[in-house]
């Protein structure tokens, strides 16, 4: 029998700009745009400790590029493959399809069905769907280059307002929480100007930002291998800029010149534990509602009463991240390619 292969399919942070260049973006907000594949730029050279660490593990580890997935994933034995699927997106990006492609062949996946992928990228209808399932999401308005596809809701502290289908939470500039909705409109025509995109436009949450990461390392972890953390940027929220500093080139130049900092990590529970079981309450939700598992990260916003806000959720969180690395030491006392290994190796070889 072949030897157990774990495929972790990627779209490159290149191969991505090129395609948006081609499609006539101005080459200044491709390269912004492509910058959200830079997990992929980041682990390419961990892919060699992860293939020893899998090699341990009696697994075989191929990285595959995207346009290089359907004709490895068709041809692969079903029964020994298993689909690990690192970039994800549904408009810009195309890693969205690799979880379908790997249903087409029948092969095992790791991580949500492909319609979760779907799902997750359009942040209005993932908010009407969480919301649907009781979620403490907050009510969204749509807006297309300047008009109002769906009002927002009245708010008395303003309204933060985001790419609808660009990946992120971010509002990309510092005057994304928008007090009046004249100027909402006014950052909708500017998204679309620069990135062809809707905005989502949400009653502004006041709090602290939370990521909760989650990485079923066992195969039968629960809510307590949830990992918590509170993320300390310095800042409100993050913008383009912050995450361009997070990853790829321009992260590593700027940590290397102290543009930048990693923002600091500290364990929810530590100071808040209930908001801590409430945040977990959630997860456990969306794992039963809407059927997230394997790997998944939430990002929330939490007041000083515990009151907590869901603000989104990612099938594909950034594993180079230092927040995803922190958390895999932290929880399961493994770096990241160890992390990576075993998970693979509890759903081929047991």
């Amino acid at each position: 029998m072949p030897q157990p292969r774990l495929f972790l399919v990627y779209e490159p942070e290149k191969a991505c700009l090129d395609r948006l260049v081609s499609q006539g973006y101005p080459t200044e907000r491709a390269a912004e745009i492509s910058s959200y594949l830079a997990q992929s730029t980041d682990l390419a050279p961990e892919f060699a400790e992860i293939w020893r660490e899998a090699a341990k593990r009696g697994i075989t580890f191929t990285p595959l590029e995207l346009d290089q997935a359907a004709a490895a994933i068709t041809s692969a034995d079903p029964a020994t493959s298993l689909v690990w699927t690192l970039t994800d997106g549904i408009a810009y990006f195309r890693g969205g399809s690799a979880p379908a492609l790997a249903r087409l062949a029948n092969s095992r996946t790791l991580g949500a069905d492909d319609s979760l992928f779907a799902l997750c990228q359009d942040k209005f209808r993932s908010g009407a769907v969480l919301a649907a399932l009781g979620l403490p999401v907050p009510q969204a308005g749509l807006a297309r280059d300047g008009r109002w596809l769906v009002e927002p809701p009245a708010c008395e502290n303003g309204w933060f307002v985001k790419p609808n289908r660009l990946g992120a939470k971010i509002g990309i500039w510092p005057d994304s929480h928008s007090r009046d909705l004249g100027h909402a409109l006014e950052l909708s025509r500017r998204v679309f100007s620069h990135y062809r995109d809707d905005v989502v436009v949400q009653p502004y949450v006041a709090g602290r930002n939370v990521r909760a990461s989650f990485l079923d390392v066992t195969g039968h972890a629960d809510m307590s291998s949830l990992g918590v953390f509170l993320v300390d940027s310095g800042g409100d929220f993050q913008t383009m800029a912050d995450s361009l500093a997070l990853y790829g080139d321009t992260g590593a130049d700027a940590r290397a010149t102290g543009a930048y900092v990693e923002p600091a990590l500290v364990p929810l529970a530590a100071t808040q534990p209930a908001a801590d079981a409430e945040i977990r309450r959630i997860a456990a939700k969306l794992i039963n509602g809407l059927g997230l598992r394997d790997v998944f990260s939430i990002d929330l916003r939490v007041d000083a009463d515990d009151t907590v806000h869901l603000i989104e959720f990612e099938v594909c969180p950034g594993l180079p991240c230092f927040d995803f690395r922190a958390y895999c030491r932290a929880q399961w006392s493994m770096s990241l390619a160890e992390a990576m290994a075993e998970t693979a190796a509890r759903r081929l070889v047991g």
